[in-house]
């Protein structure tokens, strides 16, 4: 069976190398001129967080989360393609230590750590804060090298990964299609709405972390995400707006000074890259996989892509190979074409 998958975000991407995988001839195609302009994927922070997500998403994301770490774990070799398994760190100031309590009260899967044992796993940070929390089983990776593994793979296994192609002029060629599309397939999922996210990649070699970290505060919480080298993502935004292009002066001061919080050498770090995209989302915030003829859509997947999009990829393939969908709760609904547009 010949598959074309449409969208080369990483909802997109898995679909299509667990498709591949699988002994189907997939054609991956994306509007996009090329990888480096392709969708919000290659601005996500790669933390494979499930249970910090835990603090504020449904159960199921950690649960599936959790698969999806393994997930990563497999596809991507552990130091030569940025996967870290070194866990997470989560952050308080000392006035804003309620904030820290009420996410431990919330999320699992973690320690409390204070004193030396804090300033064991990161020593940078001794003294900085009192204490913290640590999710030792949490990973992250480097978005742009995890696409960059996947796509090297796809034609490892002979399927086609196209740029700046027109999914209607490859549709026709293909029995299943597969639409990953993001926000742009609004055209048939008329629930989907805009979330904007903001970051920037910074350069401050003097500073040496391992792992992600969030820094709570009661308003903007912030995380930063060494990718090696000295170089840092720094995010947090999220803006209910279909607006993309433009990061706010606002939002990149606020970044800025959450990084300045965390450890003040990041005042002296240089700006790589200020980035935005807009992320999909249901009005839940869960993602959907739904059939409408001989299309399948995955989308909805709104700040949790890298952690969700290896799970529902498996559910393509086992569903495209003839086996059920697991279930969820009622919002996990698998839409029928009443549902579309």
């Amino acid at each position: 069976m010949k598959v074309l998958v449409v969208g080369a975000g990483v909802a997109g991407l898995c679909c299509a190398l667990e498709l591949a995988q699988a002994g189907y001839r997939v054609e991956l195609i994306d509007r996009a001129v090329g990888p480096e302009s392709a969708g919000c994927s290659r601005f996500a922070g790669g933390m494979l967080a499930p249970y910090c997500e835990g603090e504020n998403a449904h159960q199921l994301v950690t649960s599936l989360g959790v698969e999806s770490v393994e997930w990563w774990q497999k596809v991507l070799p552990e130091v030569d393609d940025g996967y870290r398994q070194l866990g997470s760190l989560v952050l308080a100031q000392g006035r804003d230590r309620g904030e820290l309590a009420r996410f431990a009260q919330r999320s699992s899967g973690h320690e409390s750590v204070r004193g030396d044992a804090l300033s064991e796993i990161e020593p940078e940070l001794a003294g900085i804060f009192p204490q913290g929390l640590y999710f030792a089983a949490e990973a992250h990776i480097d978005p742009r090298l995890a696409m960059r593994r996947i796509r090297s793979r796809l034609q490892e296994l002979g399927a086609t990964v196209r740029y700046g192609a027109d999914a209607s002029e490859y549709k026709g060629a293909a029995e299943l299609v597969v639409d990953c599309r993001g926000l742009a397939g609004r055209d048939t999922l008329s629930e989907l709405r805009g979330v904007k996210g903001e970051m920037l990649l910074v350069k401050c070699p003097a500073i040496r972390l391992s792992r992600p970290i969030r820094l709570l505060h009661p308003r903007i919480p912030l995380y930063i995400v060494p990718r090696g080298d000295g170089v840092y993502m720094i995010g947090a935004t999220m803006i209910e707006s279909d607006e993309q292009k433009r990061v706010s002066a606002r939002s990149l001061v606020e970044l800025l000074q959450g990084a300045f919080a965390l450890h003040p050498t990041f005042s002296e770090a240089e700006i790589l890259e200020l980035g935005t995209e807009v992320r999909p989302a249901f009005r839940d915030n869960l993602p959907k996989v739904c059939r409408k003829g001989n299309t399948i859509f995955v989308n909805g997947l709104y700040r949790h892509g890298f952690l969700l999009a290896p799970v529902l990829a498996q559910w393509v393939r086992n569903w495209v190979s003839g086996g059920e969908l697991p279930p969820g709760p009622d919002n996990w609904e698998i839409m029928n074409e009443d549902s579309m547009q």
